[in-house]
């Protein structure tokens, strides 16, 4: 049986030509088209068939897509929703996934890689191609060293992490002793959720507080 989807956009020849090149798909077809989030609602009141996908533009009147995916989420978050825009930068991507929707594609993405995204997106519950990925990731790690209280002391300790300097010549360096040495270690572990020196290494040259 093929998986259903509806597709939000308010340029209606654009969603109408959409709609054919889904309906060529194996296990994709459309079985309706709205022009805005509102729109969408009331469809779903009226009774029309609540689909497994939609394809949701971000500007649009009335209701924007970063507000459908939202109200989605919150009513039905079975759906899963591939946001479909023209708007590929970092602050439209981060703040439509973190508005519920499972995947990101620009409107210039050719057919096939579209429907290897619904298809990865059915399969897997989500799909986000490398650029976005990247956007995705590099949020993340900011918003983890933001978030994460760190003494003067405790990154001074950083930077030696990426040394070859053992903990007691550590201390050395740092006029105390092993001991406190490894209460720094210990206390960033367990802020920043790491088990290894190896892993404060990395955190360290991530987040500019030491070099490689």
């Amino acid at each position: 049986m093929k998986k259903t989807i509806v597709i939000v956009d308010d340029h209606v020849l654009i969603a109408k030509a959409l709609e054919g090149i889904i309906d060529n798909f194996y296990d994709f077809e459309v079985i309706y088209v709205a022009e805005n989030g509102r729109d969408l609602i009331q469809k779903f009141e009226n009774n029309s068939k609540i689909p497994d996908i939609i394809l949701m533009d971000i500007s649009m009147p009335i209701m924007d897509g970063f507000e459908t995916v939202l109200w989605l989420k919150e009513n039905h978050p079975e759906i899963k929703v591939m946001a479909l825009s023209m708007q590929g930068d970092d602050k439209s991507v981060i703040k439509m996934i973190k508005n519920g929707a499972k995947g990101y594609l620009l409107k210039n993405t050719n057919p096939k890689e579209l429907e290897n995204a619904l298809t990865k997106m059915n399969s897997e519950g989500f799909f986000y191609p490398e650029w976005a990925s990247k956007i995705i990731f590099s949020n993340m790690n900011n918003e983890e060293s933001k978030s994460v209280k760190i003494s003067d002391r405790e990154k001074e300790f950083l930077t030696y992490t990426v040394t070859e300097l053992s903990y007691k010549e550590i201390a050395d360096k740092m006029c105390c002793s092993p001991r406190t040495v490894e209460s720094y270690r210990d206390q960033l572990c367990d802020k920043l959720d790491l088990k290894t020196r190896v892993g404060l290494a990395v955190f360290a040259i991530k987040n500019g507080f030491a070099e490689s």
